[in-house]
């Protein structure tokens, strides 16, 4: 895993990019120093890029943030998510796992989520003796974002009762601004856990890079993919046989030794120790998405 202060000399080496959002191009507030710049340089070179995220909502609900953020349309090339990737299994019903689900869902997760299931054919219960399958987005603000217990009565009737659960971000915290927050991951590791079905959809799963890589449009052996989790990014990029980009000044930062705040870049020797220990080799890293 080689170490690169930029993108720049990465460059000639892949005509693609397939780029995570949160912990890569923003922290849920604000796109971090010098990723707009460093997109811009992407683009002006000519290269493709696909915006790839773990968002359990669908790509129409993502993209206003974004713009909101700064990230603009002429950025990038299009946009994948978890949610839109879950969207579409669940219309189509042609993989053998979505066939067998029912009907009546419990939609785990918060309002913000519902366009992940809307126009579907299905109903909406409160019931777990009353569902055929639990539909987990992830936690809701309103309940607590910091950890599982506020889930677990339902989630233990959900499991009571059978009912198979269709994660649609497998991520299993996140940094809001400077805050670690679960998502729909650490909810749905809990379910296995407690012998419940899960299907995972997202990063590092590969339905939603076959489709990432389409919209990008350029032969896996030009493809880079950049993203700041090891277990979701790295192992996703290693699974759909592109190369990864460990972009080490996300979500294992501080394990890494580095500091936003304080300007210190993280420790290439624990990382490459890290991405070993989990059966990962990157092609390489970068301190965080910059030129």
């Amino acid at each position: 895993m080689k170490w690169h202060d930029g993108l720049a000399s990465l460059n000639g080496d892949y005509d693609g990019y397939i780029v995570d959002l949160w912990g890569v191009v923003h922290n849920g507030v604000a796109p971090y120093p010098g990723v707009l710049d460093c997109l811009r340089h992407m683009r002006a070179a000519g290269r493709r890029v696909v915006l790839l995220s773990n968002a359990p909502r669908r790509t129409a609900t993502v993209e206003p943030g974004l713009r909101r953020m700064g990230v603009s349309a002429d950025l990038y090339d299009g946009i994948m998510t978890s949610g839109e990737c879950t969207h579409r299994l669940l219309a189509a019903r042609t993989d053998p796992w979505f066939a067998r689900l029912g009907r009546r869902m419990i939609h785990l997760g918060p309002d913000r989520d519902v366009d992940i299931h809307a126009g579907l054919d299905v109903d909406v219960v409160t019931d777990p003796a009353q569902a055929d399958f639990v539909l987990n987005t992830g936690p809701d603000a309103a309940l607590g974002e910091e950890d599982v217990t506020p889930y677990l009565p339902l989630l233990e009737q959900c499991v009571a009762h059978g009912l198979p659960m269709v994660c649609a971000n497998p991520d299993q915290q996140v940094i809001r601004g400077t805050q670690r927050l679960i998502c729909a991951g650490a909810m749905a590791s809990w379910y296995e856990a407690h012998d419940g079905a899960v299907r995972w959809i997202g990063k590092p799963y590969p339905e939603v890079y076959e489709l990432a890589l389409s919209l990008l449009d350029v032969p896996r052996a030009r493809v880079l993919a950049l993203g700041d989790a090891l277990a979701t990014d790295m192992r996703g990029a290693k699974t759909a046989g592109i190369d990864g980009c460990w972009v080490l000044g996300g979500i294992h930062q501080e394990m890494l030794g580095g500091s936003w705040a304080e300007g210190r870049n993280p420790d290439h020797d624990l990382a490459v120790a890290e991405a070993t220990a989990a059966g990962l080799a990157p092609a390489a890293c970068v301190p965080s998405l910059r030129w």
